[in-house]
């Protein structure tokens, strides 16, 4: 059984930062490749970033590269989304997932698991 459990979500203003973690149990973390995905009311789920099973490549969406920055530490199971310089089109519900590769495939049906999820929001 694989398990994913994200935190570090809230509220925050315009501008600024927060750090999102998902621990990771069930399986060897350096696996697997990792992925942050997000919601927001009424859109789809998209991809925001993911990186690959030891953290040699990272990927991110056009809308966040320059203010997000994925990582991980295989050491603890533990994988990060730094977000800096945070706009209310962040708002959503962020997921972390674990790709079925070590490396990064964009699409969603290459996702083997899913956590819960976590609620950013953004607004003044």
């Amino acid at each position: 059984q694989l398990y994913l459990v994200e935190s570090g979500g809230g509220l925050v203003q315009p501008g600024g930062s927060l750090r999102l973690s998902c621990a990771v149990s069930g399986f060897t973390s350096d696996y697997y490749a990792m992925s942050w995905f997000r919601q927001a009311p009424g859109n789809e789920r998209e991809g925001v970033s993911c990186i690959s099973s030891r953290g040699g490549s990272k990927d991110y969406a056009d809308s966040v590269k320059g203010r997000f920055t994925i990582s991980r530490d295989n050491a603890k199971n533990m994988v990060y989304l730094q977000m800096n310089n945070l706009k209310p089109e962040d708002t959503a519900v962020y997921y972390c997932a674990a790709q079925k590769t070590k490396v990064c495939l964009p699409s969603a049906s290459n996702i083997g698991s899913w956590g819960q999820g976590t609620q950013v929001t953004v607004s003044s």
